[in-house]
């Protein structure tokens, strides 16, 4: 990469696989400037010749992206701040999580407040590339900031979380895509579906895609979205992909209506029928290794991050955090209550329930933070991941959630009749908890088994 003042100049040259494509490089004049694209289409399908497989070079010039002075700035020191002082901002915005937790459970959605805060501490730049006003700050740093928020509101926590690791993942993608993004606002937040119900039809300079999501977090304040999708041509199909899209070429469905991480918004979308460039498609199987496209210019430790075992450490977070949410409230409900004149807290049962609760607790973070902890030094070393290093992550990760729900559970049902009424903290925490524990990413039966399969295997 030659970087020269006001202006990024960019070369990459990205392999990408797919069942018989012809490639055919076109020249495209856009804002002014030159761009050389592969236009896709799967002439050997529709010749007759029947299926091959082929792989092929799709080389991209980007001349001249439009990076204003201001831009170029950001990617100074100017505008980064300490793991202290993240850890400070995080720590100073959590009350006014723990005082929206309602408004957002009842809009179903977070309030922009939050939002607000979020952009305004930095919070949701924490992964993203420093050339576009991010930190490019570790997994584990991440980690922290996300159990802290987690602690006061899991479901606006959430969001904090689900966006920086969607920053990370566009970061991969081709530069234009980048660009296309983040080029005018450093504080754009992306959405995503990654289950690849969606289909993509070759056309000339990119695929027509249409597909109908589920589980997008915080869409409503997101103005682009990746959608998990395959390639297909006469019934034949390769991917899985991921597809970029705006903000203008969805139709947000309002049908989150759930019993936990209601103010998470995470409503189901659909795209009819859209055109989607070329450079915004990024081959899901390169970037699982961590070797997307846009790590040519985005060369942090973070950008290389193999996928299936390291990433899920932020769903760790949340579930630690929300137990720990859970706790904290159990405090504050038990040590004013009292049974027959004589306070709860005296009794020894209840004093070994607190004791185990909290020991649960510690124990998950410490499981899933060590975890991480110890990736991100390889990460930062250079050093690749086995697969049985990977199992291991998400066997981590996948006990930690399950000490930490056993944990609040425990709590939840040691608090009596009263804890029952909607509205109550403790409540709403816990059945946040158990939403968060229930996710695919660290179900424990599923990591457990991946685990015992590989180090069981003869």
């Amino acid at each position: 990469m030659r970087k020269i003042w006001g202006t990024l100049i960019v070369l990459t040259t990205q392999v990408v696989e797919v069942q018989l494509p012809s490639q055919k490089e076109k020249t495209k004049k856009r804002d002014g400037k030159k761009y050389h694209i592969a236009a896709m289409t799967f002439s050997g399908w529709r010749s007759g010749r029947g299926p091959r497989s082929r792989t092929y070079e799709q080389e991209i010039q980007l001349e001249n992206v439009r990076m204003s002075q201001e831009q170029v700035l950001t990617n100074t020191k100017e505008h980064l701040v300490s793991h202290d002082e993240i850890i400070a901002r995080a720590r100073e915005i959590a009350p006014r999580l723990k005082e929206r937790a309602l408004q957002a459970e009842a809009d179903r959605c977070v309030p922009v407040a939050t939002i607000d805060d979020f952009k305004q501490a930095g919070l949701i730049r924490m992964i993203q590339p420093r050339h576009y006003g991010g930190q490019e700050m570790g997994w584990d740093v991440l980690c922290e900031v996300t159990e802290i928020l987690a602690t006061a509101c899991g479901a606006q926590a959430w969001i904090q979380r689900i966006c920086c690791g969607h920053a990370q993942i566009l970061a991969t993608f081709l530069p234009e895509a980048q660009e296309d993004v983040w080029g005018k606002n450093h504080n754009t937040l992306i959405s995503a579906s990654f289950d690849p119900v969606g289909r993509g039809r070759p056309v000339d300079g990119g695929f027509v895609y249409s597909g109908r999501h589920g589980f997008s977090s915080g869409i409503d304040h997101c103005d682009w979205h990746i959608c998990g999708g395959y390639v297909v041509e006469d019934d034949k199909r390769d991917g899985p992909y991921f597809f970029l899209v705006p903000r203008s070429d969805i139709e947000i469905i309002d049908d989150w209506h759930t019993i936990s991480l209601r103010g998470t918004g995470s409503k189901s979308f659909e795209v009819k029928d859209v055109f989607v460039p070329a450079h915004r498609l990024l081959d899901v199987r390169k970037a699982r290794d961590g070797h997307g496209p846009g790590t040519v210019v985005n060369t942090a430790p973070v950008y290389r991050t193999p996928r299936g075992g390291i990433t899920s450490t932020g769903f760790a977070a949340l579930t630690v955090g929300m137990a720990k949410g859970v706790l904290e409230d159990w405090y504050d409900y038990t040590r004013p209550r009292k049974s027959r004149g004589v306070p709860i807290g005296a009794k020894e049962s209840v004093q070994v329930l607190a004791a185990q609760a909290s020991a649960e607790i510690e124990a998950a973070h410490l499981l899933y933070f060590s975890q991480i902890s110890n990736a991100q030094r390889k990460l930062e070393a250079g050093e690749s991941f086995s697969e049985l290093e990977l199992a291991k992550s998400r066997r981590n990760v996948g006990f930690a959630c399950k000490l930490a729900l056993e944990a609040g559970t425990r709590l939840f049902n040691a608090a009596g009749g009263r804890a029952l009424f909607e509205g109550r903290s403790l409540e709403r925490q816990y059945r946040n908890l158990i939403g968060a524990a229930s996710h695919h990413a660290v179900n424990w039966e599923t990591q457990a088994a991946s685990y015992g399969k590989i180090v069981l295997e003869p």
